[in-house]
């Protein structure tokens, strides 16, 4: 499933192509993604102009000019392809070199300025939602979300306050989003590592010296992959068809048996399994 940086990576590649331009029309060619789209999904959209892209946790947020604001998740598989009319060939105008299975195009938007706009979503994880915008507190997708892990909000004495007497795993709390919005199981396994700490250390034990090595750890590997186009795994791509180039910095995710990376470390990365997911860790530099 994508995570904050491969979301905050399509909607810098949504923003200069449809930030500011007025949605034409809407086709649906089916009636639901995960969940059925909402009452009118195609008429409400029509004719309203994009205000603003932003992105909550792992949510992208399309603000429209009547105070609505359109949900997208893009779930396990879910993408966007943008496409421009020939000899258009501004900032922003993107083309997926190999584009998804047309047959998977659930959504497709016309944009003013000769834009077309695809969402595909082979497996149909991904959903859509509209509300409106002054009610975004009590909306139920974003409300009880914690902190963004690249935000003022995040830091080591937010830490020592969040995880105090929790008897979870850290890497289980850290993936929790009333702790901190956006993280998933890639770059909790990265941070982790870099701060040396177990995954399997208690929560509670964290407050102190450790949350002090792993607050600027979170964030500085979220901000690093977010430079670098998040993490391709399996369907993900960037709007722009783009894959992500993280992958090659991972220390820990996915190489189980090889030699941990730390010079000096003689061990080899593990893998076990923590709330049906792969967490991967060297035994040796993680206490």
């Amino acid at each position: 499933m994508p995570e904050l940086p491969e979301v905050e990576t399509v909607r810098r590649g949504l923003v200069p192509a449809i930030e500011g331009r007025r949605i034409e029309a809407v086709v649906l060619n089916r009636p639901d993604l995960r969940f059925p789209f909402p009452e009118r999904f195609a008429e409400r959209l029509t004719g309203r102009r994009v205000e603003r892209l932003d992105r909550r946790a792992k949510y992208l947020l399309i603000r429209l000019d009547d105070g609505t604001s359109l949900l997208s998740h893009l779930g396990m598989s879910g993408r966007y392809s943008i496409e421009a009319e020939a000899g258009i060939r501004q900032p922003g105008d993107f083309v997926h070199a190999e584009p998804a299975n047309p047959r998977h195009d659930h959504v497709v938007l016309s944009v003013e300025g000769g834009v077309t706009v695809r969402y595909n979503d082979p497996r149909r994880f991904g959903f859509m939602t509209l509300y409106a915008t002054q009610e975004e507190a009590a909306q139920p997708f974003l409300a009880g979300l914690g902190p963004e892990p690249n935000s003022n909000a995040f830091s080591a004495a937010y830490l020592d306050e969040a995880l105090a007497g929790r008897r979870t795993p850290i890497k289980s709390a850290l993936l929790d989003q009333r702790i901190v919005a956006g993280l998933g199981n890639i770059y909790v396994c990265e941070a982790l590592y870099r701060a040396g700490i177990s995954p399997r250390r208690q929560a509670a034990s964290i407050p102190g010296k450790r949350a002090a090595r792993l607050a600027p750890e979170v964030r500085s590997v979220i901000d690093e992959a977010i430079a670098s186009g998040g993490s391709t795994l399996k369907d993900f791509a960037a709007a722009d068809g783009a894959l992500g180039y993280f992958q090659h910095r991972f220390r820990t995710y996915g190489r189980e048996g090889e030699a941990c990376l730390t010079p000096g470390c003689n061990s080899r990365i593990q893998r076990i399994v923590q709330s049906a997911r792969s967490t991967f860790f060297c035994p040796t530099c993680q206490r």
